[in-house]
């Protein structure tokens, strides 16, 4: 599998992702993603690099958005002050799920954070998926703390604050990665 950055005819596929998890998530008893993301702040990301795609052959396994931008709100001055990259919007299709995608895609980020120099993969997950928190527990983050206050990039409050984050570093994540390479932050 090869991890390559996202392009603009991505979009429907990535919007895609976000439905088909929405569902998912929905079965699971979660609301997570139940709002709809919009478009043109998805595309803004993609024109700004900060989004990859998996590909098995023809296939889009998974995505990950990977930025040097915390999220307004989320962490503290003293926090922004360590070089840290921020992981969103992690999605692997549920033909690929249980194969421990996710789990490369994090190491895939966290040794990308690492050759930008940054100290931390940081993240913020969804305030009430007790499964995702513990998911990320188990890919060896720790948790900081939980944001509550705020409204969400779609619109509504904030249901997304769920704060954690582990050491960058370098790993053997198995994905040929056909990404520009990474820029200092």
């Amino acid at each position: 599998m090869r991890i390559t950055p996202a392009v603009p005819s991505d979009l429907s596929r990535l919007l895609a992702f976000r439905t088909e998890a929405a569902s998912w998530l929905s079965e699971l008893g979660s609301d997570q993603w139940s709002r709809p993301y919009p478009a043109d702040k998805l595309l803004a990301t993609i024109e700004a690099g900060t989004v990859f795609m998996v590909r098995d052959g023809e296939h889009t396994a998974g995505t990950i958005t990977l930025t040097p931008d915390a999220e307004d709100g989320l962490w503290s001055e003293e926090e922004l002050s360590e070089p840290s990259m921020f992981v969103n919007k992690l999605t692997v299709a549920r033909e690929y799920s249980g194969k421990n995608l996710g789990g490369r895609l994090l190491d895939w980020a966290g040794d990308r954070a690492y050759q930008s120099s940054a100290k931390w993969l940081r993240l913020d997950a969804w305030t009430t998926n007790t499964a995702l928190q513990r998911y990320y527990l188990g890919q060896g983050f720790e948790h900081v703390r939980t944001v509550l206050e705020g409204s969400a990039v779609n619109g509504g409050p904030r249901v997304s604050g769920w704060l954690a984050q582990r050491p960058a570093r370098q790993t053997d994540h198995g994905l040929t990665d056909e990404t520009p390479s990474p820029q200092p932050i």
